[in-house]
């Protein structure tokens, strides 16, 4: 009961400070970074701001020039230019100042419900071989508001790595992409920012680069390259150490010799080995196709 107790503690303190936390004003969200302009607000908008502050500044001017004694060509001047000076140098950076909020509305809604557009996320956490433990993850992440678009399963050691596509609400970030996988019972949890591109599961993405292959075999180091989202480690003459997270994946082939390729923070997929090697395969037999017609 006192665990319960202090959650719903939390939880309320949490939504209390949400709440009252303070908004970050128009300057802040809508100033340009290099140069710090904002932006044009809505002509309609302006022009009912700077009426609105020089209203009542021409009506001063009118009523203590008016009750002077000065000749009517000198009211008429001095009328002018008093008003002139105090609209260009009061009216209008006052109306801009105070009116700042109003001005940029339309701006300031337009952006605020960009941040909270839904975001796209890729994930790996590694949970256990074990019934229900797939639902409990996936019950955790239907709670705060994730829904998940694509998941892949690969077997490892000590459990399974759910590999998922998810689609968060845009206020929550890695933090809370991790708090919510662990505690849907996942371990090793990571998190990355993607797109939509990520839909495209592993299968089509490599039969795209299979048909790309077998055009251009020699382009394999490049195919494998994008189908992994590695980079390729230059090839130095002397074996290169393979650590042991996972991160870097060794494809051999018979005239390039063995392709190495890295990705830091994101080990491999059992999966993803496979998917490279088969394209390695295929590049072999048509590289000794070619090489056969070519003797022919």
């Amino acid at each position: 009961m006192e665990s319960a107790g202090n959650a719903a503690e939390t939880a309320c303190t949490k939504a209390w400070v949400m709440k009252h936390a303070p908004r970050a004003t128009p300057a802040a969200e809508l100033s340009c970074e290099v140069c710090g302009m904002m932006p044009e607000p809505p002509k309609a908008r302006l022009t009912a701001a700077n009426v609105a502050v020089m209203l009542p500044i021409e009506l001063l001017v009118h009523a203590l020039v008016v009750e002077t004694h000065l000749p009517y060509v000198a009211k008429v001047l001095v009328l002018t230019l008093t008003a002139t000076v105090l609209v260009i140098w009061v009216a209008e950076p006052s109306a801009a100042r105070m009116l700042r909020g109003w001005l940029h509305a339309p701006a300031l809604r337009h952006r605020r419900k960009l941040g909270a557009a839904p975001a796209l996320w890729r994930a790996r956490t590694v949970l256990r071989d074990e019934p229900g433990s797939l639902e409990k993850i996936t019950g955790t992440l239907a709670r705060n508001g994730i829904n998940i678009l694509g998941i892949h399963v690969h077997p490892v050691p000590g459990g399974v790595l759910d590999e998922f596509v998810l689609s968060a609400p845009g206020t929550m970030g890695e933090r809370e992409l991790l708090a919510a996988l662990h505690d849907g019972g996942g371990s090793r949890a990571h998190v990355w920012p993607t797109t939509a591109l990520a839909m495209a599961d592993g299968q089509t993405r490599a039969l795209s680069l299979a048909a790309r292959i077998a055009d251009a075999p020699d382009e394999l180091p490049l195919a494998i390259a994008e189908l992994l989202g590695a980079r390729i480690v230059p090839s130095s003459g002397v074996p290169v150490r393979m650590p042991d997270d996972g991160t870097h994946l060794k494809v051999p082939t018979a005239w390039h010799g063995p392709l190495v390729f890295a990705r830091p923070g994101e080990p491999f997929t059992p999966a993803e080995s496979a998917r490279a090697h088969r394209l390695a395969e295929l590049a072999e037999i048509l590289a000794h196709k070619t090489a056969a017609a070519s003797h022919n």
